[in-house]
């Protein structure tokens, strides 16, 4: 019992050993006696101990590094605000003789700086118009010039020569005197499709150019002459003024071309007839092409049924014999066929008569009135229903551009423009119509009264 009580004491200090001393591997450091667990908690102290030697030996070296860095740090810092002291001392040095030099040469340059001033600002204002200029395109390589001339002006240790003056004052000159010259020379110019070729343009001053009987455009960024997909509408023809060779020509010219033409790309850029009404939609075809078709051919019809009418009733009212070609002759042929009937039974079967040829008369008027009517409430749907698209385009994408917005409305408002065009000479050509439908169907009243008149009276 005291042995097994013993062992029993023995292995609980062991447990409580390694647990208080930490990493003991379970396959090779089993103790199995007292003597071989003290063993183990040595040689677990000798371990400890090296570790704890080897980090102390980590933390100093790191100290140790950091301090050297540090101090290297703290050196170059020293080092830096010795060298920013340095640096200032130059600069204010240097600017101390920059005030000098300047004054100096404000005082030999004397009236001469006023001069450099106005060349400054005449070179700068050439190079500019160099840059946009048409007679740029016949003398090439003068822009360069006014940018190395500007350049040398802004300069504070150069100054330009006798030479570079006098080509300045030429320059300019040479711009005023070719802005008002027609001239020819060759030119590149790119068609729409992108190709280039070499050909013979004619400069209209520094504010046209034409070629092949065409307007060109300026492109002042790649210095080249663009033909446009379609000519400006409503300009003389140009190719008068190419083969011409003296007198006055009537030509187009744009004043902003030497910054790219836009009041050409503006007359450019406005549609033609058929992209006017492909704007309409399906509303537009249906009111041009729709109602504006079937009024069209009702009216032809209609007017010319109408004057073969008009031209029978007429050759009757000037025959004694009544003939049944014609709405007169047939209701005088009804007087004719009854002559022993009474007054007031002939009155009767006249207007009976008359009510029989006002049909065939008026055929198809009431048609043209509708076409008149309808065509404008068309227009209105087409209008409505693009300005609905115009405001949920403005929704999706906001107000920011107002030609997109005013191109959108110009949109809509074409099936009214339509609308209008059709409604317009319809109304007129009814009220023409129904005139001449009154006209006939008066005559037919008229002589049926006088036939009753003249058989009242014979009684």
């Amino acid at each position: 019992m005291k042995v097994f009580a013993k062992n029993n004491i023995l292995r609980i200090a062991a447990a409580g050993v390694l647990l208080f001393a930490g990493a003991v591997q379970a396959q090779d450091n089993k103790a199995t006696s007292l003597d071989q667990l003290l063993q183990l908690m040595k040689e677990s102290r000798v371990r400890e101990s090296q570790e704890h030697q080897q980090r102390e030996a980590e933390f100093l070296r790191e100290k140790n590094q950091r301090a050297a860095l540090l101090a290297n740090a703290e050196k170059t810092r020293a080092q830096e605000e010795a060298r920013s002291a340095e640096l200032e001392a130059t600069y204010e040095k240097q600017d101390l003789q920059i005030k000098a030099l300047r004054a100096q040469l404000d005082e030999r340059m004397g009236s001469l700086k006023e001069l450099f001033g106005h060349l400054k600002t005449a070179s700068g204002d050439l190079q500019a118009n160099l840059k946009n200029s048409l007679v740029s395109l016949q003398y090439p390589g003068r822009d360069e010039f006014a940018v190395e001339l500007s350049k040398k002006m802004d300069s504070e240790t150069s100054l330009p020569t006798i030479e570079e003056i006098e080509r300045l004052i030429y320059e300019i000159q040479r711009e005023t005197v070719e802005a008002g010259k027609v001239v020819r020379f060759k030119a590149k110019v790119a068609t729409a499709d992108g190709q280039q070729s070499e050909q013979e343009v004619v400069r209209i001053g520094n504010y046209g150019v034409v070629s092949g009987g065409k307007y060109l455009f300026f492109s002042p960024d790649s210095d080249t002459l663009n033909v446009p997909r379609m000519q400006p509408a409503g300009l003389p023809d140009p190719s008068k003024l190419e083969n011409a060779t003296s007198g006055f020509t009537q030509v187009g010219v744009d004043p902003t071309l030497p910054l790219g033409g836009e009041i050409m790309q503006i007359i450019v850029s406005r549609p033609d007839l058929k992209e006017r009404l492909s704007q309409g939609g399906l509303v537009g075809y249906i009111i041009i092409f729709g109602l504006g078709g079937i009024g069209l051919i009702l009216i032809i019809w209609r007017f010319v049924a109408l004057t073969v009418i008009g031209g029978k009733v007429s050759k009757q009212l000037k025959s004694s014999r009544a003939t049944t070609d014609n709405p007169l002759g047939r209701v005088l042929k009804v007087a004719e066929d009854n002559p022993e009937i009474d007054t007031e039974s002939l009155e009767l079967k006249l207007e009976e008569a008359v009510l029989k040829e006002r049909p065939s008369i008026e055929s198809g008027l009431n048609m043209i009135k509708i076409i008149s009517m309808v065509a404008p409430l068309m227009g209105l749907l087409g209008t409505v229903t693009g300005m609905i698209q115009t405001f949920q385009a403005i929704t999706d994408f906001g107000a920011g551009d107002p030609k997109l917005m005013a191109g959108g409305i110009s949109t809509a408002l074409v099936t009214t423009v339509q609308g209008l065009i059709v409604a317009i000479p319809t109304v007129f050509m009814h009220t023409i119509l129904s005139g001449k439908a009154k006209r006939i169907v008066h005559v037919l009243e008229e002589q049926s009264a006088g036939i009753i008149a003249e058989k009242a009276e014979s009684k």
